[in-house]
């Protein structure tokens, strides 16, 4: 169990992400699509084309850290 403190927020990347991207690629994403700040310890959430992949970008106050949770029956369902 990962505790996430109160009071963050959880940003979904709307649409198909490349999945072959890292922290760093991601973040840029965070940086230039969301206009967040990927630093701010809020979570962003971003999904692949074939829905069973999704990625989590969280900075935790001491470093980045990448999540990555891959369904192996059925998609995530995604705005």
């Amino acid at each position: 169990m990962i505790p996430v403190p109160a009071g963050v927020k959880v940003w979904l990347a709307t649409g198909n992400t490349d999945m072959r991207k890292g922290f760093p690629g991601l973040s840029l994403m965070v940086q230039e699509t969301l206009k967040r700040d990927p630093m701010c310890g809020h979570l962003f959430v971003f999904r692949g084309r074939g829905g069973g992949l999704i990625k989590v970008n969280w900075h935790d106050g001491q470093g980045a850290c990448l999540f990555t949770k891959k369904l192996e029956r059925g998609r995530f369902i995604w705005p």
